[in-house]
This record gives C-alpha cells, sequence and structure tokens, in this order.
C-alpha cells in the first residue's frame, strides 16, 4: 500500500509535477520521476487507449532501472491524472489500466467520483483531487479523496481565482491531510513558501513546458522563456473552463487577447478552442503567472537540482530571520 509519508521520502524536494495536456509525454515524466519529484501526465496523452498501456509499462521499467543503476539518487513515483468530466468518454478504460498497472498516485480533475476513489483504493493507491475553492475540497474528501491540489490564482491551464493564502487558510480550517500547493510556483523560494502558508508539495507545471524533454514545439518552449506574468490572459473562451494562457499564442491566433468573448461552461470540450479555429493545449498555450522566472532553457534534472539548491538556501535564510526575531530584549536598540 502506498502512502504519502513514503512518497515524501523518495523526493529531493516536496514537489509533484503538475500534468500538461500533451506536454506531459513519456520522456518528460521519466525525467521527472528520474530527477527527484513526482511526475504526472494525463492519460489522456496516450492515444489511442492501447498506448496508455505501453506508457505505464515503460516508465515503470525505466525508473525501476535507474532506481538499480543509481542506488544514491532519489527516485520519485509515477502519477496519472483522470479528467473524471462526464465528456471523457475514455474513463472507464483508462481507470482499468491504472489498476492493472496499479498507478501509485493518481490526480483527478474536473469532479469528485466515489467509484474512481474506491478503484485506486482496491490496490492501495493514494488520490489527489485538485479543487479551486473551499466547497470543492470538501466534497472531495466527503466522497474518499486522500489528498487534495488547491489550484490558486495565477496556475497555469486551469485555474481558480482564490489567493493561496485565502484557499489554503480555508481548507487547513478543517482538513489536516495532505496538500500540494499549485499557483506561480516555478523556483525553491515558492516551493517554501507554499509549505510555510500550509501546504505540503508545490505543485509545479508551466516551468517544465521549457526543458527539452516536454512534448512541445520549439516556439511554444521559447515563448515560456518571453512571457512574463503580465503576459498572462485568464479566459474560458478556448474550452468552457477559465484558464491562464500566453498572450503570444493568443495573438498569433489571431485574436485581441483584451477582447476575446465568453464561452457557454456548459458546452465544455477540453481543446475544441470554443467559438475559435486554434485548438487549447495545440495553437493557445496555456501557462501559470510563475513562469516569468523562467529565463533559461534547463533539463528537467537541472532545473529540479536549481530549485533544490534555491530550497535550501531559503530555508536557512528563512531560520536566520525567525532567529533574528527571537533576540534577548537587552539587545534591542530603542
Amino acid at each position: 500500500m502506498v502512502s504519502i509519508e513514503n512518497i515524501l521520502s523518495q523526493l529531493r524536494i516536496p514537489v509533484i509535477a503538475s500534468p500538461l495536456f500533451l506536454a506531459s509525454g513519456i520522456d518528460l515524466v521519466k525525467a521527472q520521476c528520474q530527477a527527484g519529484v513526482v511526475g504526472s501526465f494525463p492519460t489522456l496523452n496516450a492515444r489511442p487507449v492501447s498506448l496508455l498501456d505501453e506508457w505505464f509499462a515503460e516508465i515503470k521499467e525505466s525508473n525501476e532501472d535507474f532506481a538499480r543503476k543509481n542506488p544514491d539518487m532519489p527516485v520519485g513515483p509515477m502519477a496519472a491524472n483522470l479528467i473524471v468530466h462526464r465528456t471523457n468518454d475514455r474513463l472507464e478504460q483508462d481507470i482499468e489500466l491504472v489498476v492493472k498497472h496499479e498507478v501509485p498516485v493518481v490526480i483527478t480533475s474536473l469532479g469528485a467520483r466515489e467509484e474512481v476513489y474506491e478503484a485506486v483504493h482496491s490496490y492501495g493507491g493514494v488520490v489527489f483531487h485538485d479543487v479551486i475553492n473551499n466547497r470543492f475540497a470538501h466534497k472531495a474528501i466527503e466522497k474518499g479523496a486522500d489528498a487534495l491540489v488547491a489550484v490558486a490564482s495565477g496556475a497555469g491551464g486551469h485555474a481558480g481565482t482564490l489567493s493561496p493564502f485565502a484557499l489554503i487558510s480555508e481548507i487547513r480550517e478543517w482538513f489536516d491531510g495532505y496538500l500540494a500547493l499549485s499557483g506561480a510556483i516555478a523556483n525553491g523560494r515558492s516551493i517554501l513558501a507554499a509549505q510555510a502558508a500550509g501546504a505540503d508539495f508545490g505543485y509545479i507545471g508551466s516551468a517544465f513546458l521549457s526543458t527539452p524533454e516536454a512534448n512541445v514545439v520549439e516556439e511554444q518552449r521559447q515563448m515560456v522563456l518571453d512571457t512574463t506574468a503580465e503576459d498572462i490572459v485568464y479566459t474560458n473562451l478556448f474550452t468552457g473552463v477559465h484558464g491562464n494562457y500566453m498572450r503570444g499564442s493568443i495573438e498569433a491566433a489571431g485574436l485581441d487577447p483584451e477582447n476575446l468573448p465568453s464561452s457557454d461552461p456548459s458546452k465544455m470540450n477540453f481543446g475544441s478552442g470554443g467559438n475559435t479555429k486554434a485548438k487549447a493545449w495545440r495553437d493557445i498555450w496555456g501557462a501559470g503567472q510563475g513562469i516569468g522566472t523562467i529565463r533559461e532553457q534547463l533539463s528537467t534534472l537541472e532545473l529540479v537540482m536549481r530549485w533544490e539548491r534555491e530550497y535550501k538556501a531559503a530555508a536557512a535564510e528563512l531560520d536566520a530571520k525567525v532567529a533574528s526575531q527571537h533576540k534577548p530584549v537587552s539587545s534591542v536598540t530603542h
């Protein structure tokens, strides 16, 4: 049986790589796991469904082989992201393969469903469910999710509007289980800040778009390096669900980022492009506000190791600041 405590003990730093539609291919997931974080991908990235069976087997074998050859290196577990919304007509097949391969971590999105949680629990796996508000968090835990991902303002792709401080504070009033935070996290200092705010993991996606292992075109990779936080546009036009996208990709599709219409949420269709000819993720590229700090292309391992250095340096700096606030009264100058 998988435990989240055991997952944490396997990691280089407390990070879950968030699943990126299209971009999280098998190369990126293996690189993330072997860099020492939780590597994840949406099951819908493996098409047709028979390919998903192959991906699960290959990632597991690759991680085990890497661990044997590098016994002193941390290896994170694989995570599969299931879109449980009614529009996903592949859900049952994907769940069957998740159970077959006993995928240790499952991330569910766009709906909390008891039968999905029960299937993962049947072999001892754990489920993180992503939420944008406290109401959805309650529903997920009530239906059997083990842990939560708080998707706050500034996160890439489908994102909420709440401040991470507000969202985490409300959830922590009643939930003492494991919690990951998503929203503009792209460096080691931010990972530590997520923990200081009450989360256990940083949940990072957009920064990995800049790596050579990401399944993206070179123009998209370069746009990540060139984009700042103010270049991120929040709209529901492209899928029916509000999300964050890079302004440059919207403009390249011939649209005005300042005058985008809204889509009908009841006609949600991931990747359809809403009322446009451009397709989300393929033509309109999602990203979070945190990419403003990504300025050079690094491999996945180099990126994670940089975060580790930043995380440890920030922790030492914070310890020093806390210590300085506890000086004896006699040492304080008035």
